[in-house]
C-alpha cells in the first residue's frame, strides 16, 4: 500500500504545477538553472516559513536530515545554502508575487460562498499599508530618510469576505499611500474602505469612473457645500448623513460629482469621524460598519508579522527580501486554502503550529488536524485575525 503524501506536499499541492509553470514562463531566468530549479527555490522558502527556520543553513540542514523524503516533498534539484543564496539574489522576485496573486484568486473563489451579513456589499475590500522594518546596516538600499532607518512598505487589499489578501504591492518606504490608488484593481460594484491617508480626489475619481465605491475617512482641511441632509439614529453613533459637493475649485475639478458625508461618534476614543463615500444606496449604519471592519487589515499585518517570517530575512539584497515577503503571503494563502478545502474548524494559528512540527510526516493532513486536540487556554488569545469559515 502506497504511503500518504507528506504533510508539506499536501500544503504545496494547493498550488497547481501548471499555474506555477505559467508564472515561471512570465519571468524566465537570465541563464539556465543549474542544480536548483525555480520550483525548488519556491519550495525551500515556503518550507522555511512553515517550519520557522532562522537561516538558509537551517533550511538546508533540516531538509538534508530527511534526504529520502525530499522527492516526496516535491524537491528535484540539489539543495545547498550556496544555491539558495544565489537564487535569492538573482532570481526575479516578481515570480513570487505572481504566484501569490494566483493563490489570492483561488482563495477568493473558495471563500466566495462564505456566509456574510446580507446588508453588507458582496465585495468589500480594506486598503492599507504597513512598514516592514529593516536594519540599516544590513539593508542600506532600504534607507528611509524620514525615520533614518531602512524599510519596505507592503500595500494590501484585504477582502472582508474571509479576511484574505486580494491584491498586494511592495514599494519603497517613502512611496505615498495615495499613489497606490492608481494601481489597485477596481471591480465594478466593489466597495473600497480606506483611512484618511488615501484622500486624493483625482485617484478616488478613478474608482468612481470604474463603477466602484469607496468609503474613506476625510481630513478636516477639505471644505464642502452642504446640499441635503437625512435623519440619522444617534443611538447607533451616527451624527450626520449629508449630500455634499466639494467646494474648492481644485477639488471640484478633480471630483465634480456629489459625495455623501457621514459623521459618526466613537465613544471609546471620544472622537468624531467624518466619512466620505460615493455610495448613496447603503444605509449610514452599513457605511459606518464597513469602516469599522477596515480594522481587519491592521490585524492582518499584525498577524503575519507575529506568525510568519518577515522580521528577519534569509538574504540582505532587495531581491531576497521581496522573495521572502511574497513567499510568506503565499504560505498564508496555501494554508488558508487547505483549511477551507478540508473543512477544518481550527484557527489558522493552530493549524500553522501543528503543521510546522509535522511537515515531514506521511499522513493525512485532515486526520492530523482533526485528531489533534488543543486546549483553549494554551492559545492565550494570540490570534487577532481568524479566517471565517
Amino acid at each position: 500500500m502506497q504511503a500518504p503524501a507528506s504533510v508539506f506536499s499536501q500544503i504545496t499541492d494547493t498550488l497547481y504545477p501548471g499555474e506555477f509553470a505559467r508564472c515561471a514562463q512570465r519571468f524566465p531566468n537570465r541563464r539556465p538553472t543549474r542544480g536548483l530549479t525555480v520550483y525548488d527555490h519556491f519550495l525551500a522558502l515556503c518550507f522555511g516559513q512553515l517550519t520557522y527556520r532562522e537561516s538558509l543553513r537551517d533550511i538546508v540542514i533540516c531538509l538534508k536530515s530527511k534526504t529520502s523524503l525530499l522527492y516526496h516533498l516535491g524537491f528535484r534539484g540539489h539543495i545547498t545554502r550556496t544555491n539558495l543564496a544565489y537564487a535569492n539574489q538573482h532570481r526575479d522576485w516578481r515570480l513570487f508575487q505572481a504566484v501569490a496573486e494566483v493563490l489570492m484568486r483561488r482563495a477568493a473563489r473558495l471563500y466566495a460562498p462564505t456566509s456574510a451579513d446580507t446588508e453588507l456589499p458582496q465585495m468589500a475590500f480594506a486598503l492599507d499599508a504597513s512598514m516592514i522594518s529593516l536594519s540599516l546596516q544590513l539593508f542600506p538600499w532600504g534607507y528611509y530618510s524620514r525615520s533614518r532607518k531602512a524599510a519596505l512598505k507592503l500595500h494590501l487589499l484585504l477582502s472582508l469576505r474571509g479576511n484574505l489578501p486580494a491584491w498586494g504591492a511592495l514599494t519603497e518606504a517613502h512611496f505615498p499611500d495615495q499613489k497606490i490608488l492608481a494601481q489597485i484593481p477596481v471591480q465594478a460594484g466593489a466597495c473600497y474602505i480606506m483611512d484618511r491617508g488615501y484622500v486624493d480626489f483625482v485617484r478616488l475619481h478613478r474608482i468612481h469612473e470604474a463603477n466602484g465605491f469607496f468609503v474613506v475617512r476625510c481630513v478636516r482641511q477639505v471644505s464642502f457645500s452642504r446640499l441635503t441632509a437625512r435623519p440619522v439614529d444617534k443611538a447607533e453613533g451616527l451624527r450626520a448623513d449629508q449630500t455634499v459637493r466639494l467646494k474648492s475649485p481644485r477639488s471640484k475639478k478633480a471630483f465634480p460629482q456629489l459625495l455623501r458625508r457621514i459623521t459618526i461618534y466613537n465613544p471609546e476614543h471620544k472622537i468624531s469621524l467624518m466619512l466620505l463615500t460615493n455610495n448613496f444606496e447603503l444605509t449610514a449604519t452599513v457605511i459606518a460598519e464597513l469602516y469599522r471592519r477596515r480594522w481587519q487589515v491592521e490585524l492582518f499585518f499584525k498577524w503575519i508579522k507575529q506568525h510568519l517570517k518577515i522580521r528577519s530575512f534569509y538574504g540582505h539584497t532587495e531581491n531576497a527580501v521581496r522573495c521572502q515577503v511574497w513567499s510568506a503571503i503565499s504560505v498564508y494563502l496555501m494554508v488558508a486554502i487547505l483549511k477551507k478545502e478540508l473543512g477544518i474548524k481550527k484557527s489558522l494559528y493552530e493549524i500553522l503550529q501543528v503543521l510546522s512540527v509535522n511537515a515531514f510526516e506521511q499522513t493525512s493532513a485532515h486526520k492530523l488536524l482533526t485528531e489533534t486536540k488543543i486546549d483553549d487556554e494554551s492559545n492565550d488569545s494570540q490570534i487577532p485575525l481568524i479566517i471565517n469559515t
